[in-house]
């Protein structure tokens, strides 16, 4: 169910200092993610049993939504999805380790082939968007443009990371290398190694 209010960042807003400062916790979480919850839920106005279900059943269903509300879910219902997932996945000093880590090794070579790669893609991103590490048939990096989301083509999210500039300017200004390598230091691994667990056991069923 498309939730009534914005779901509270899981820790406190000075948590993941110094790599992420509490102002741009406090801007991105309290205003651009509240803004994108708030337009979901005014596009979802007309057409309550869609409001029972949670955005990302409609971001997974998109194709298949009234024609009128298309747009507003993929770009406000992938902005409240991506960010609820986003500050899910960050915590410092969480180990690289279980069945994720093991598989990111046998697909990149290394730990630091991997951060190589997703840096590179993060890096490519023409405006604003988004960088993931996805599951589609084995592990990918994928980015998409604004807030699409990888869910609304039948991928499982395992890693993602918002390159919006409201989510590094004040701290980084432009200096979009120095805020991915941050965020490599305030991965959740434990709770995408978790998530990623659930995935193989749904694909095993």
């Amino acid at each position: 169910m498309v939730e009534i209010k914005l779901p509270e960042l899981p820790y406190a807003y000075n948590a993941l200092e110094p790599y992420i400062d509490e102002q741009t916790m406090k801007l991105h979480h309290d205003k651009h993610h509240q803004a994108y919850f708030d337009k979901l839920n005014l596009a979802l106005e007309k057409y309550p049993e869609l409001k029972k279900k949670d955005v990302d059943e409609l971001l997974k269903d998109i194709k298949n939504l009234p024609n009128e509300i298309i747009e507003a879910v993929r770009f406000h219902g992938g902005g409240h999805s991506n960010h609820r997932l986003f500050w899910q996945l960050l915590k410092k000093n969480t180990a690289f380790e279980g069945e994720v880590a093991d598989d990111i090794l046998d697909k990149f070579g290394s730990l630091d082939r991997f951060k190589d790669e997703f840096k590179k893609a993060a890096m490519d991103i023409k405006g604003s968007g988004w960088a993931w590490l996805v599951d589609d048939n084995g592990l990918k990096i994928v980015t998409t443009q604004n807030h699409n989301s990888p869910l609304s083509e039948g991928k499982k999210i395992v890693l993602i990371l918002d390159m919006w500039e409201h989510s590094f300017y004040l701290k980084y200004q432009n200096r979009k290398a120095e805020y991915i390598d941050a965020f490599f230091d305030i991965i959740n691994w434990e709770r995408i190694n978790e998530n990623f667990i659930m995935f193989s056991i749904s694909m095993a069923g």
